[in-house]
């Protein structure tokens, strides 16, 4: 009884650490919906939701959506990124479409065609434009 708590236990953080891979060559039609990181060197046409990590190689694409913790893109992606933490783009990666992320890191010679919006940044920025138009009116109202 207790060998079998056990074994489920084993099973289940094996299951969530494990990373699963698209080999070069590979298409898949279609969307993936997984708890493990992903290693993607083939060609996904569809949607990918995962909580953890996903690479995408150099001879890896992908065209459709993609939301995820982190991303480590070194081939091709077009379409949608949403991001909960960060994206990195290598010197090989080419990214069309739109990305939404908590921090980006772009290595020199990416190519990188998006509307990008970070979600971490974006509060702050709105809060210290407020702060001097606040000013501005008080500065206004001293003139008259």
């Amino acid at each position: 009884m207790f060998s079998d708590k056990k074994t489920r236990r084993m099973a289940t953080s094996e299951t969530s650490s494990q990373q699963n891979t698209i080999a070069k060559g590979t298409v898949i039609t279609g969307d993936i919906i997984s708890d493990g990181d992903f290693r993607i060197e083939g060609s996904v046409q569809g949607n990918i939701k995962t909580p953890g990590k996903v690479v995408v190689g150099k001879t890896g694409i992908i065209n459709g959506t993609l939301q995820s913790a982190n991303a480590d893109i070194e081939g091709k992606f077009s379409g949608k990124l949403l991001l909960s933490d960060t994206l990195s783009l290598k010197t090989s990666a080419h990214v069309e479409g739109e990305a939404e992320v908590g921090k980006l890191a772009v290595e020199p010679g990416a190519t990188f065609n998006a509307t990008c919006l970070m979600k971490g940044t974006a509060k702050s920025l709105s809060n210290e434009s407020k702060q001097p138009q606040q000013s501005s009116q008080v500065q206004r109202s001293e003139i008259k």
